[in-house]
């Protein structure tokens, strides 16, 4: 992902208005997606995404579903897609 901690954090809150979900203690999230099923999310800072003098900041985000069948997860993941996108050309 290329964000910061702080923007991916308001970005994952606004994605997940419609889900239960709460904050992990060493700084992940557990999202119920279904009955059952849930999806853990785990994030870290990585190096900087570089573009000539562009220096955007950047996270390495894990997804892990848990009970979770292929379909709901292809639309869960279309969604939270679609909602980090940013303007662009």
């Amino acid at each position: 992902m290329s964000a910061s901690a702080a923007e991916w954090e308001r970005l994952l809150c606004g994605a997940l208005v419609n889900h239960d979900w709460r904050r992990l203690d060493d700084g992940g999230a557990e999202v119920t997606l279904t009955e059952g099923g849930t999806l853990t999310l785990r994030w870290h800072a990585v190096e900087p995404h570089r573009i000539a003098l562009l220096k955007l900041p950047a996270l390495r985000v894990v997804f892990e579903f848990q009970g979770v069948a292929p379909p709901e997860r292809a639309s869960f993941m279309r969604h939270l897609d679609l909602y980090t996108h940013r303007g662009g050309g």
